[in-house]
């Protein structure tokens, strides 16, 4: 028989993946007339960040990998580029989840606010020293502006819809120490 707990993890792993998956097909969708000159959130690093900062264990980092990766070569992005920055801002976070999940939420929002700048910024600085035409930075900035902006929303129905939601002290000690 296979334990309830590791039943639970490999489910949020792969409702995480389906959830991803539908973010993916809405953003291929043809909008047709209905296409903003703005671009919106991204909504995939929104809900990476937001369940990594409350149950790391449930987006291990080859999974977060495989996603931007796909994602990268499905956008038509640099191959790559964007699924490093997002494993370098996820494992930042990772790295500082212990002392984080005792932080409130507006330092939260901070730190993902400020992660995710590092992250357009160095973005943006890459592309530019290869020689890779890219859209203005100011499309950047707005999408990360947007992402930051629509975070606290991803976190609440993260924790309404799905009930993910930081560890207490508590569970944290049943589980032997492991966040």
């Amino acid at each position: 028989m296979v334990d309830p707990a590791t039943s639970r993890l490999w489910g949020y792993r792969f409702l995480f993946l389906w959830l991803i998956c539908v973010f993916v097909f809405v953003r291929l969708l043809p909008m047709g007339n209905f296409a903003s000159p703005l671009p919106g959130p991204d909504l995939m690093l929104a809900l990476t960040f937001a369940w990594l900062l409350r149950r790391p264990e449930l987006v291990p980092a080859p999974l977060i990998v495989a996603v931007f990766l796909t994602a990268d070569l499905l956008f038509h992005h640099a191959p790559g580029l964007w699924a490093l920055l997002v494993l370098l801002g996820t494992e930042f976070l990772r790295a500082r989840h212990a002392t984080a999940r005792e932080l409130p939420f507006a330092a939260e929002w901070a730190q993902i606010a400020g992660v995710m700048a590092a992250m357009v910024a160095v973005n943006h600085l890459v592309l530019s020293m290869m020689f890779v035409e890219t859209p203005p930075a100011r499309l950047f900035l707005v999408q990360a502006f947007l992402t930051v902006l629509i975070y606290p929303t991803v976190v609440w129905l993260s924790y309404a819809v799905f009930d993910i939601r930081r560890l207490t002290q508590e569970e944290v000690t049943l589980r032997g120490g492991r966040t």
